[in-house]
């Protein structure tokens, strides 16, 4: 809800309050990103929302600042450029004071999964400043995430243990990725503790989460039967046409992906097209980006309480990509693909750290120009309560 021009008056005032902070810059991204990190993380645990104020100055007057769209979209930007993590929920709003002086505020809600990290630090407000979270302080917010987790993939995953994790996937292959190095450095902590402070593991519960398991764990489908991929190839261009090829991809999720990726390589043939008489360049059935973004949707987006895989089926004539779960949160029928909720951020996180996906919100529209770019028609969907379906069409001859 928008503020009222005597609450932010009163907010600028303030200069003792450690949900405010108050700044005269419009280029410090860096700056600008921590607060909303140590707000997110609500430290204090207020459960009230955190303030930006740009235009601000320290005693509380305001700057003239004159606030741009272009600087209002750089703010906006700040949650989906994929530096923070998990993704914060922030708005951005433009207020006129009596003066003629103009503020931006960055209002931003307390993470319901933290810790939250920018750039792999930990951000939190101690009193009216920031700093970088101490291991103790660091643990409290693993601790407390477990009292307030919402989304399945943060769960504790029940009666499943340390030993059902491939630590060594962890240790070597994400947390390099996750944390920065100076932290990891310094880190003194058990393995437990570093698997609970990225969301793998529910030190209350004491069992990996969900997403723990479904990352690194040696055996996923044993306690998701539904985390894998079905991969079939038909002859036709119908479900009742010969088998060309199948697979099942399964495993934990960064040795699907890895699969994944070679799966489209090897059966993505390319041909050679005639530009000129001197001149040909190798053309795709389909552009991989688009192949791989629109996959990589269904992985991040699927509910994974369903004992349903995603099955991914490539016909003569068209590719069908259909996952569990229908259109999750603010997504709707008539806002897709501009609104994105997420089923899954912990998931997302790991793919976003991994390299998986590049920024948030926009793979869809990404995929769409490469297939545009290659001659296909823009790719279908069907949204059902139970499943989503995906429909990539070959190039119409």
């Amino acid at each position: 809800m928008p503020l009222i021009i005597e609450q932010l008056q009163a907010m600028m005032k303030d200069t003792e309050s450690d949900r405010i902070e108050r700044t005269v810059s419009v280029d410090k991204t860096d700056k600008f990103s921590q607060a909303v990190c140590a707000f997110a993380n609500d430290f204090p645990n207020h459960q009230l929302p955190g303030y930006l104020l740009l235009g601000v100055k320290d005693n509380g007057e305001s700057s003239g600042l004159q606030v741009t769209d272009q600087l209002l979209q750089n703010l906006a930007a700040l949650r989906s450029d994929g530096n923070i993590q998990p993704l914060p929920a922030i708005t951005v709003q433009k207020y006129s004071l009596p003066s003629g002086h103009e503020i931006a505020v960055v209002e931003v809600f307390p993470s319901d999964l933290p810790p939250v990290r920018y750039k792999g630090k930990i951000w939190i407000r101690v009193g009216p400043r920031r700093a970088i979270a101490t291991e103790t302080e660091e643990r409290r917010l693993s601790e407390r995430r477990a009292v307030i987790a919402k989304h399945f993939d943060a769960r504790p995953c029940l009666e499943s243990h340390l030993d059902d994790l491939s630590l060594d996937r962890f240790r070597l292959n994400y947390l390099p990725n996750a944390v920065d190095s100076d932290i990891i450095e310094e880190n003194h902590r058990d393995i437990k503790q570093q698997l609970a402070s990225l969301r793998f593991y529910d030190l209350k519960r004491d069992c990996p989460t969900n997403a723990g398991i479904l990352l690194f764990g040696t055996d996923p489908t044993f306690w998701l039967p539904g985390a894998y991929i079905q991969f079939v190839r038909f002859h036709g261009a119908q479900l009742t046409d010969d088998v060309a090829a199948e697979q099942v991809l399964s495993g934990d999720l960064l040795t699907v992906l890895q699969f994944l990726d070679q799966l489209l390589k090897l059966h993505n043939q390319h041909y050679p097209i005639l530009e000129t008489q001197l001149q040909e360049r190798s053309h795709f059935l389909y552009p991989i980006v688009a192949l791989r973004e629109l996959l990589m949707n269904a992985v991040m987006h699927r509910c994974y309480e369903a004992t349903a895989p995603i099955r991914f089926y490539w016909f003569t004539d068209h590719i069908e990509v259909q996952s569990p779960g229908g259109l999750y949160g603010e997504a709707t029928t008539e806002n897709f693909p501009r609104q994105t909720s997420y089923r899954n951020p912990v998931l997302a996180e790991a793919m976003k750290t991994l390299g998986y996906v590049n920024k948030f919100g926009s793979g869809v529209l990404r995929s769409q120009q490469a297939l545009a770019k290659n001659g296909h028609p823009p790719a279908e969907f069907q949204f059902e309560s139970n499943y989503f379906l995906t429909t990539i069409k070959g190039i119409e001859q």
